[in-house]
């Protein structure tokens, strides 16, 4: 007999998408009028991306500029930390390190489980490690879940992975 159905619920990145978005912001920074010979810059490292620009009105034009081609390619803005301080780069320039969210903490992960067991739907939930397995008689009750993430006002972000039918 195979195994009830199940789906996990992470916040992991589609790291293509990204730096995708982040070319298609550079190209628009080399482009526009408005940053004409400005050195403004945004660099993908590790799990951070790096902006850095002339002044602070520059930097959050091209923070504006790099939000609205992560939205086009529906990468959820919830996973990027753009509460960092802003801070002195080399020469006249200044620098925002925006920390990337990879995986869920155990405090989310605390957020998921009490609102599917809120919703009193009969699922079962299982931590594990960075991400949450939801396992279902009924496809369903999964699909509600899946539904009442959705809708839940979460500040960070929690995607859909492994569906399992």
């Amino acid at each position: 007999m195979p195994a009830d159905p199940s789906f996990d619920i992470v916040s992991k990145l589609e790291r293509p998408e990204l730096q995708n978005a982040i070319s298609q912001a550079m190209t628009e920074i080399s482009t526009r009028f408005d940053f004409k010979g400005s050195n403004s810059e945004i660099k993908l490292q590790d799990e951070q991306i790096v902006l850095t620009s002339e002044n602070d009105i520059k930097l959050k034009q091209v923070i504006d500029v790099l939000t609205t081609k992560m939205a086009k390619r529906g990468i959820s803005l919830k996973a990027f930390d753009f509460e960092s301080k802003i801070e002195p780069a080399t020469g006249q320039s200044v620098r925002q390190k925006v920390k990337i969210q990879n995986g869920l903490d155990k405090e989310q992960t605390k957020q998921i489980t009490n609102l599917i067991k809120d919703a009193k739907l009969k699922v079962q939930v299982a931590i594990q490690g960075d991400s949450v397995r939801v396992t279902g008689k009924k496809k369903d009750d999964l699909q509600a879940v899946m539904q009442a993430i959705r809708n839940a006002n979460f500040n960070f972000d929690a995607s859909f992975t492994n569906f399992k039918g």
